[in-house]
């Protein structure tokens, strides 16, 4: 199994309530029944306030690099990795557990 995690950081000036963070939330809270790869899907908005934290929050599992490489290339993934290009940066890690 592959955990693939990834934490977003609202752009300057970008909050939460802006309709386009709502919408991307939205849109990635859909990926999972949507992405059949999936076979782990969480995700939320951090309610931690310390400077260093991240604002969003992808927790995921797929079976193997072939299925991440599918989740990953999915156009639901895409469009929603698109939507968040506008507003924020993230940063991901992907390990074998």
């Amino acid at each position: 199994m592959i955990r693939h995690l990834v934490l977003f950081k609202l752009n300057e000036g970008v909050r939460r309530d802006d309709p386009r963070a709502v919408a991307g939330a939205e849109a990635f809270r859909e990926l999972g029944g949507v992405i059949p790869e999936l076979e782990f899907w969480e995700c939320a908005w951090n309610i931690a306030d310390r400077p260093i934290a991240y604002d969003f929050a992808i927790n995921s599992a797929v079976a193997d690099a072939d299925a991440l490489r599918r989740y990953l290339e999915h156009p639901a993934h895409q469009a929603a990795a698109a939507m968040w290009r506008e507003f924020a940066t993230w940063v991901i890690a992907d390990y074998e557990f």
